[in-house]
């Protein structure tokens, strides 16, 4: 057992064009720590790539080719590889010399000849206060994804709140919301993004927590002092989300007040015209649309399919962004397996 190298050592890349300095370099090293090596700066980039990478670099400056200065930049211009520690070790102790390597991003600059002692204090230094950047960062990202649950649980539950209030279903939520989601997934790649839409739009009609009863389920015509109160809701609905540093919390405030605007400049709040509208609040527009047409509500029947889809090629260019009409009326099948997933009882059904 005692011939087997720790499987836990940290490891050093070693760079530098003489083998002989190489050689020195780790036979300090190799009883602490696994030594990897390179004699020129292509060499030292590759292997800094690889996985795993190299806890540690000690970096010569002066190479043929490409230099200690040009590793150190490309190195710290990579999000894979800019967070490892390097230190130059290198004959060139002019005090310029010093503040460029350092001023690239490098952690320390050892002169040469080299002492065994300074150079292993430095690297013992280097490599704790490497380990406490990588727990710090840790412990951010497991403190943001909490955020995140956090601020998708109060969206979730405000979401319901409106739910309650309106007299829609909660199905009608769950199906606006994966159409949305179908719609932001084929004008995007970014997957954080149509999360984002998905979990956010849910939150479109929040605002009408503070449109009154008699407003709201008004079964007859609403009058021009009702219509008034009924087309503040997306105000309203900002002003309950309020302003967040929430990548989520932001998106659902953007839905919320621009998803009744139309792509003609008729809608409201604002009268926004064409991509003046949000992106976010484009998309929701068109799926809120087509699942009031298709559901049955209490004061009328759906609408066929065929119908509905009709209705959007019409009002493409006028309430609707035309090109998401045609993405959304191009992806039928997807469109109709959320509508029959998703579904309800009839409420004729339920009489």
């Amino acid at each position: 057992m005692s011939g087997l190298e720790p499987i836990n050592k940290q490891s050093i890349l070693v760079v530098d064009d003489s083998p002989g300095n190489i050689t020195v370099l780790s036979g300090l090293l190799r009883k602490d720590y696994k030594v990897k090596a390179a004699t020129n700066g292509r060499d030292a980039i590759t292997i800094a790539r690889a996985e795993p990478h190299p806890d540690l670099i000690l970096l010569d400056v002066l190479m043929p080719d490409i230099d200690g200065y040009e590793v150190c930049r490309i190195l710290k211009s990579d999000p894979a590889t800019k967070s490892i520690p390097i230190i130059f070790v290198t004959a060139m102790s002019e005090i310029q010399d010093e503040q460029k390597g350092l001023a690239l991003g490098a952690v320390d600059y050892i002169t040469k000849p080299i002492s065994a002692p300074i150079v292993l204090s430095r690297i013992r230094t280097h490599l704790a206060l490497y380990q406490q950047n990588i727990e710090l960062e840790r412990k951010v990202q497991e403190r943001t994804l909490e955020l995140q649950k956090t601020n998708l649980a109060v969206i979730q539950r405000l979401a319901r709140a409106g739910e309650f209030k309106d007299n829609e279903t909660g199905r009608h939520v769950i199906r606006m919301t994966y159409y949305s989601k179908l719609i932001a997934s084929k004008v995007t790649k970014d997957d954080t993004w149509v999360e984002l839409i998905f979990h956010a739009s849910a939150m479109h009609d929040i605002g009408k927590i503070g449109v009154p009863d008699k407003i709201l389920l008004k079964n007859g015509k609403l009058d021009n002092d009702e219509w008034n109160v009924m087309i503040s809701h997306p105000m309203m609905g900002a002003q309950i989300i309020g302003e967040h540093s929430s990548d989520l919390l932001t998106m659902a405030r953007e839905i919320a007040q621009s998803h009744h605007e139309k792509w003609d400049g008729s809608g409201y709040p604002f009268k926004l015209k064409g991509e003046q509208i949000p992106l976010p609040g484009r998309i929701v527009a068109l799926a809120d649309v087509f699942d009031a047409l298709t559901s049955e509500r209490p004061y009328k029947k759906a609408w066929p399919l065929e119908e509905a889809y009709a209705h959007l090629i019409d009002q493409a260019g006028k309430h609707f962004d035309p090109n998401l009409v045609n993405i959304f009326v191009n992806s039928k099948p997807e469109v109709e397996e959320i509508l029959h997933k998703y579904a309800e009882a009839r409420l004729s059904d339920q009489e």
